[in-house]
């Protein structure tokens, strides 16, 4: 991607704020930058498609719904099991992510990482037992090593900023 037009600065900055909750979100986008509905739908899934754009998504406050509970629960899992035990553990109504990441050996054996958030630890605990079973189980997984990383603060949630408010920056 080259540089932005002043109407796709716009757009970015529109954007940085999160989707509006309207039933049209994309045309109040829209309205904010100067643009059509289809023009920014259209700037969306050209950038998308040159990778300007990774993904979209939704950043949820779980603590403001009732979510108090947060792991992040961490898994060794044997290599040639990853890619299955990944797609189960993520099929769980109850794991919000899971993906994998490189192990830092010594210290860190740990390979597929998958977040839970309940509305108590015992709900959060239990879940995690239940995943443990599910290894067991389905994977001959009974002894696998795992580690549950209870969060204790939360930090501000948001999403990427591109474009300062003055719009003097173009890049993304």
């Amino acid at each position: 991607m080259g540089q932005l037009s002043s109407r796709e600065i716009e757009l970015v900055a529109a954007m940085q704020n999160g989707l509006p909750l309207v039933s049209r979100p994309y045309a109040a986008l829209g309205e904010k930058a100067g643009m059509s509905e289809a023009e920014v739908m259209d700037h969306l899934a050209r950038w998308q498609k040159d990778g300007t754009i990774r993904r979209l998504g939704v950043i949820v406050r779980h603590h403001e719904l009732g979510y108090r509970a947060n792991a992040m629960v961490v898994w060794n899992i044997p290599d040639a099991e990853l890619g299955q035990v990944g797609r189960l553990l993520g099929e769980q109504p109850f794991v919000t992510l899971c993906y994998q990441r490189p192990r830092r050996l010594p210290e860190w054996p740990y390979n597929l990482f998958c977040m839970i958030h309940g509305q108590d630890r015992d709900l959060v605990t239990g879940h995690v037992k239940q995943l443990a079973a599910m290894l067991a189980e389905q994977f001959n997984l009974a002894d696998v090593q795992y580690d549950v990383l209870f969060s204790r603060r939360r930090f501000k949630q948001r999403g990427a900023r591109c474009v300062s408010p003055d719009r003097k920056q173009g890049a993304l």
